[in-house]
């Protein structure tokens, strides 16, 4: 696909956090936008890359909007979009982004939101963009309604199928899946990402839903309509299908409808050995990975294959050590796909075919 603009992403205030996970997807891969810029004045003056994975991308951190601006014009390339970065708890605007999106419009910018709270809901926001003859659009919204029902034509998609669930929210799912899909590319094996939140639209996913914008009795019907879609246009050997929240999280449970509707032969689950609560939820412990995994093969009746392990918050220096003791403890495969990539476990998926 070609891209639709370049784009300078605002992120104010949580690059460096959880609630930046849409920046960071975007920074990391995008076919939807070329990233120029993020807006982020607390980290001004760093590379975006650096700052995420230690690794310079040439996408710099700017204070505001008008820095990115002159980012831009020193490249000698346009903007034409402002992307918002940040998932905020409940996907609510915040007068602060509500005034970014004013500021971007009278810029001359077209706005992409994923955001659950509608821009084009705001008679102001909507106005100004109509008489600047700018798009809004709100990658959440949808009419509710499809032409699908689930009809168990899932069981025509002969693709491998591997869920790539975790244990918790806002811990890697999608990036992970996104490197295995394409790691497998490499190896000249036909692999399908499937994207289940508005960061994988974002990031030009051929095919994709946003399920958390979905009335729950059309969730089902879509994620199944989308694995088989991509079947019958690519006849792939694997769908790579990114899992969203997680089966215990207190506030964003998540992964059973991907069980019960894509069918998956086997699961890779993500996991960050440092974290202890669930994010955003103080007070509530993140349950131990072996009951996890007992209740994901419970339910699915299929095997977690593999753990791909987000480091966050273990020393580059431990990230090797605390991989190969979850993978004695667990008798399971584990890399870090940031540190090492997933090169390890394609073995194990491939053995699905034979």
């Amino acid at each position: 696909m070609g891209i639709d603009g370049n784009a300078v992403v605002y992120c104010e205030g949580a690059f460096d956090s959880t609630y930046g996970k849409t920046a960071h997807g975007l920074v990391r891969f995008t076919q939807r936008y070329n990233i120029v810029a993020v807006v982020d004045s607390t980290l001004s003056g760093e590379d975006a890359g650096v700052v995420l994975d230690g690794s310079p991308k040439g996408i710099p951190l700017v204070a505001s909007l008008e820095e990115a601006f002159r980012v831009a014009n020193s490249q000698e390339l346009t903007l034409t979009y402002f992307v918002l970065g940040i998932a905020t708890d409940g996907g609510y605007m915040t007068d602060e982004i509500r005034t970014a999106v004013i500021e971007a419009l009278e810029s001359g910018l077209n706005v992409d939101s994923g955001l659950h709270d509608f821009l084009s809901d705001e008679s102001h926001i909507s106005r100004l963009a109509e008489a600047s003859h700018l798009s809004l659009r709100d990658i959440r919204k949808t009419d509710g309604m499809n032409n699908h029902m689930f009809s168990g034509k899932i069981e025509e998609v002969e693709a491998v199928r591997i869920a790539l669930l975790g244990t918790d929210s806002a811990i890697g799912k999608r990036t992970t899946a996104w490197i295995l899909a394409n790691a497998m590319a490499d190896r000249g094996l036909s692999a399908e990402f499937i994207g289940t939140g508005q960061t994988a639209w974002m990031q030009g996913a051929d095919y994709s839903i946003v399920l958390d914008s979905l009335l729950n009795d059309y969730v089902s019907v879509e994620l199944e309509h989308i694995v088989w879609r991509a079947w019958m246009d690519r006849k792939m050997d694997y769908a790579i299908i990114e899992g969203q929240g997680s089966l215990m999280n207190p506030g964003y449970p998540g992964g059973f409808e991907i069980l019960a509707a894509c069918r998956p032969h086997g699961i890779v689950l993500q996991h960050a050995p440092a974290r202890t609560e669930y994010d955003g939820f103080p007070g509530y412990p993140l349950d131990p990975i072996e009951d996890q995994i007992h209740a994901i093969e419970f339910l699915s009746k299929k095997p977690v294959l593999a753990v791909t392990v987000n480091h966050e918050g273990i020393p580059r220096e431990r990230i090797e050590g605390e991989c190969r003791a979850l993978e004695s403890r667990l008798g399971l495969p584990v890399v870090d796909p940031l540190v090492e990539g997933v090169d390890r476990i394609i073995p194990v998926l491939e053995d699905l075919k034979k």
